[in-house]
């Protein structure tokens, strides 16, 4: 099996990283960062987040693990203490493999049809470059409604429980294939409306964003933000693609969101 470890770069993850690259090839598994079968994480959430979209290539080929050396994350279920424990699982055990959801992102642009695509294991946020966001919704190819406000935040069922739970969106268990759509801060009026509340779309259909003054915005996929101009239209859905998680034991997903959010 070939391996790969990235690491959040503190001293302590990176100590973990450097200990269990030498336990793994003690077990004569094979360290290939360009084309690896299993990558782990040392750090957080956003560590992940990072070798997630380092490897988004070869999704189809890569599972992810994840260690986490400080606050309890989503997508890292060891802990440091339990590395010897880890690297004897993944080169004498097989895995588990979990996918959950990813949201499609395909940003078109006026003049010339160009169009660039993107993936995001969390979300993806549209604001405008200053003032007001000023967007038309569409939902299947239909009007729904036009959006004024701070932005728009488009998330995966696994995302539900960062940007978009801040923003009072639902918390979506990750095997819905679907994606949320919320509102930050909304103008509701007598004569502006929106529809006020996160709106949860199955994987056949789509949402379109098409801007009503303004052709440039940032535009987020998970932490990469990016300053796009001329933009015609954003599009969003549930992606082909999945992120497959390498599980060598339960990780419950209602209980992460206990201990991250109600337990003492």
């Amino acid at each position: 099996m070939k391996f790969a470890i990235t690491s959040k770069g503190d001293t302590k993850s990176n100590t973990l990283m450097h200990k269990m690259k030498t336990y793994l090839l003690d077990f004569e598994l094979i360290y290939d960062e360009e084309q690896p079968d299993i990558v782990i994480s040392v750090g957080g959430d956003g560590t992940l987040l990072y070798a997630f979209h380092r490897y988004a290539g070869r999704l189809d080929k890569t599972a992810f693990v994840g260690v986490h050396t400080g606050h309890l994350g989503f997508y890292a279920d060891w802990v440091p203490e339990e590395i010897e424990k880890l690297v004897i699982a993944i080169a004498k055990t097989p895995y588990q493999v979990s996918e959950y959801p990813l949201v499609e992102v395909i940003i078109r642009y006026q003049h010339g049809g160009r169009e660039t695509r993107n993936l995001a294991l969390n979300e993806s946020t549209v604001k405008a470059v200053d003032g007001t966001l000023v967007m038309d919704v569409e939902i299947r190819g239909q009007h729904f409604e036009r959006f004024r406000g701070d932005g728009l935040c488009v998330s995966t069922p696994s995302g539900s429980t960062a940007y978009n739970k801040a923003l009072g969106g639902a918390i979506l268990h990750p095997s819905l294939s679907a994606i949320q759509l919320a509102e930050m801060a909304s103008i509701n009026n007598k004569v502006f409306r929106t529809v006020g509340s996160p709106l949860v779309l199955p994987a056949h259909h789509t949402c379109t964003l098409k801007p009503v003054n303004t052709p440039d915005f940032h535009i987020a996929v998970d932490h990469i933000t990016m300053l796009h101009k001329d933009v015609k239209s954003i599009q969003f859905r549930v992606a082909d693609e999945r992120i497959r998680f390498a599980r060598f034991r339960p990780f419950p997903f209602w209980k992460r969101v206990h201990d991250s959010f109600v337990a003492d």
